[in-house]
């Protein structure tokens, strides 16, 4: 079967060079494109990218020409690693010229025409996509989204409970990774010896998104589901993995035991589909006094995984645990090629 070509908007960043570690040997998609600022169109891709991962940089990419961030590269999707404040334009072009665009920007995740999709939570909401065309007049383009890097994890998390309990409210404190902040970052004089309470954007990000993803798609649009989150979200001096601690109460009561037998009888889609990126199982529960640890934990599933642990009854609300992904696989680069898996998978790439 032949593979389908594939690019990368903005590939000389942190997530972009996350996007071509996990596509140069990937089985269903072929990287024939990489996109970056005008700077550094028309050089090797070896002399325009810093490679910040801790293996080399892929032979086969090194000498593949950067191209002007613009529709006429020569494949059929995108993955986007814009930053979000260029984003929106610049993907919004690419699928009214007919790719389809994947992407990992703010942009258009809360568009109600866009699916911000978690393959293994809400693979129904695809189903806006063509609500989507017929709005914007795309025949064959189109954009979904994947999640705020710690909202995914969450949601992840969450969803199971949700689905078996009901939720009711939802607080969450976060210690985020510096990769998070891309590169070069957090300053080192404010991120050594130090805590930073505050991360722009994200405690909005986390209130929201989870809630869309968990909602119904009903006659063509998403009826948020009805729970609230409160989010403290806190930049921590680890380089990759954000570690989340949440207290949730439910509207049907729960003891623990039920709440982790949800967790590990949970199989999603991508599972029994069997994606490449999928990983088995998708939640992991641990049971040590001390787990998951952000350097222990996070290249769970091959960064794919969400790692729960220290579940134990709230004082405030009803279960309170701990719980750990990597932000830069399945926060970001991961999560939207797993997007793609589950469209080829169920032949949208076919219509």
């Amino acid at each position: 079967m032949p593979k389908i070509p594939v690019g990368v908007l903005g590939a000389t960043g942190a997530v972009g060079q996350r996007f071509v570690e996990l596509l140069v040997d990937h089985p269903w998609f072929e990287l024939t494109a990489l996109t970056a600022s005008d700077a550094s169109a028309g050089k090797r891709y070896g002399d325009a990218c810093r490679w910040l991962l801790s293996a080399d940089m892929p032979a086969s990419v090194a000498d593949m020409v950067v191209q002007e961030t613009a529709p006429g590269v020569e494949c059929a999707i995108v993955f986007s690693a814009l930053p979000g404040d260029r984003a929106g334009e610049v993907e919004e072009a690419f699928a009214a010229a007919g790719y389809g665009v994947f992407s990992n920007a703010s942009a258009h995740r809360q568009d109600v025409d866009v699916p911000l999709l978690i393959p293994e939570v809400n693979p129904d909401h695809l189903a806006l996509l063509e609500v989507q065309r017929a709005r914007r007049g795309w025949k064959r383009g189109f954009i979904v989204t994947n999640p705020n890097c710690t909202a995914v994890m969450l949601t992840m998390a969450l969803a199971p409970l949700h689905a078996a309990f009901g939720l009711k409210a939802v607080l969450v404190t976060t210690m985020q990774g510096l990769s998070g902040a891309g590169y070069p970052g957090v300053p080192s004089l404010d991120a050594l010896d130090n805590v930073i309470p505050y991360i722009g954007g994200e405690e909005d990000k986390v209130a929201s998104e989870p809630r869309k993803m968990l909602g119904r798609l009903v006659d063509g649009a998403i009826q948020y589901a009805d729970f609230v989150i409160s989010p403290h979200c806190n930049r921590v001096s680890t380089r990759e993995g954000h570690l989340e601690t949440v207290s949730v109460s439910f509207r049907q009561k729960a003891t623990l035991e039920e709440v982790v037998a949800a967790w590990r009888a949970w199989s999603p889609l991508p599972q029994q589909l069997n994606l490449p990126t999928a990983p088995h199982p998708p939640l992991i529960v641990r049971s040590e006094p001390d787990r998951p640890q952000t350097r222990l934990d996070r290249d769970a599933g091959k960064g794919m995984a969400v790692t729960i642990g220290r579940v134990r009854p709230c004082e405030v609300l009803d279960v309170k645990f701990v719980l750990l992904g990597h932000n830069t696989i399945r926060g970001a680069a991961g999560a939207s090629i797993l997007n793609a898996e589950l469209m080829k998978a169920q032949g949208w790439f076919d219509r």
